[in-house]
C-alpha cells in the first residue's frame, strides 16, 4: 500500500505506542474501500474509528519486540520462544479483568502492562521505558592465540570496548566488560576466530514509562537465561497485582526496596 507524503505526516502524530496498530487499521481499511494509496484523509477517519473503539481493542498488556516475526538483523540472541512465553504469562494473568475491575471508567491503552523485548542492544523496540525491558546479550571471549590484529573486531565496535596492541605481544587483544554492552558483532567479523560469543542472556529492566513523569527502567545486574526472565516477569506481576489501584503504573509502585528484592531474588543465583 502506497502512503502519500501528507498521509506519513499524518500517521507521525499518533502516540508511537500505538501507531503500527492505527497504521494497520488505515491500510486495511483503505483496501476494504478499494484504494490503493493512502491519504490524510483516510488517516484521520481509521484514526478516528479507532481511538473512539479504544476500549475494545485492549487486551490488558502489550508485548512487544523489535522487528516482529522476522527478528532482529543484528541479534545477539534469539528471542521468539521467550516472547511466546511472556506472552503467555500475561495472558494467563488475566490482566484485562484485573485492570475492569481496579480502574473507574473506560480503559485506555496506556493502562495496559507493557514488556518490550529486543534482541540486540540497539533496543528498537524501547524496553528502556516499558513496565519489564528485555534486551538479548552476547558478551564476547577472547580464545587462544589466534589473533592477526587485523582490526576488523575493534572497528565493528561502536562503544571501542576492544583494544589492540602490538604484534607479539602477550594479550594484545583485550576486551573492556564495563564498556561491552554484549552486542556479539566482534565475533561475528572476527575471521580467524580469536573472539569467539561466550556467555549469552538477556539483560532485564525493570519499571520504566513515559508520560508526565517519565522514569528510565533500572537494570538488573548480569544476564538471564529465558527460563529466568520469564520467573521475573512473574514475579512482577504478581508484586503489580497486588499494589495496583486506580490504574497506577508499576513504575509508580516499585520501590528501590523492591529493586534491591529482584536483584537478591534473582541476580545471586
Amino acid at each position: 500500500m502506497r502512503w502519500t507524503h501528507e498521509a506519513e505526516a499524518a500517521i507521525q502524530k499518533v502516540p508511537f505506542f500505538v501507531r503500527r496498530k492505527v497504521r494497520t487499521r488505515v491500510e486495511m481499511e483503505a483496501a476494504r474501500s478499494g484504494k490503493c494509496v493512502v491519504t490524510p484523509a483516510e488517516v484521520a477517519s481509521s484514526r478516528q474509528r479507532y481511538l473512539s473503539g479504544m476500549a475494545s481493542e485492549i487486551k490488558g498488556y502489550q508485548v512487544d519486540g523489535c522487528f516482529g516475526a522476522g527478528g532482529c538483523p543484528n541479534r545477539a540472541l534469539r528471542a521468539d520462544h521467550l516472547y511466546e512465553r511472556v506472552a503467555g504469562i500475561l495472558e494467563r494473568a488475566d490482566l484485562l479483568t484485573f485492570l475492569k475491575k481496579t480502574v473507574s471508567g473506560d480503559l485506555k491503552f496506556h493502562h495496559e502492562f507493557r514488556v518490550s523485548i529486543a534482541e540486540c542492544p540497539n533496543a528498537c523496540s524501547q524496553p528502556q521505558i516499558k513496565d519489564i525491558g528485555m534486551i538479548g546479550a552476547c558478551v564476547p571471549v577472547i580464545a587462544g592465540d589466534g589473533c592477526t590484529l587485523c582490526g576488523a573486531c575493534a572497528e565493528v565496535c561502536r562503544e571501542e570496548a576492544l583494544t589492540l596492541g602490538a604484534a607479539g605481544e602477550a594479550g594484545a587483544m583485550g576486551i573492556d566488560e564495563a564498556a561491552c554492552l554484549g552486542c556479539g558483532q566482534c565475533a561475528t567479523v572476527c575471521p580467524t576466530g580469536a573472539v569467539l560469543q561466550g556467555t549469552s542472556g538477556f539483560r532485564v529492566q525493570l519499571a520504566g514509562k513515559l508520560g508526565r513523569h517519565p522514569r528510565l527502567a533500572r537494570e538488573l545486574p548480569g544476564l538471564f537465561s529465558e527460563d529466568q526472565a520469564c520467573d521475573i516477569v512473574q514475579a512482577a506481576i504478581e508484586l503489580y497485582k497486588s499494589r495496583s489501584t486506580h490504574g497506577r503504573r508499576f513504575s509508580e509502585l516499585f520501590t528501590d526496596r523492591d529493586f534491591e528484592g529482584f536483584v537478591e531474588r534473582f541476580a545471586k543465583r
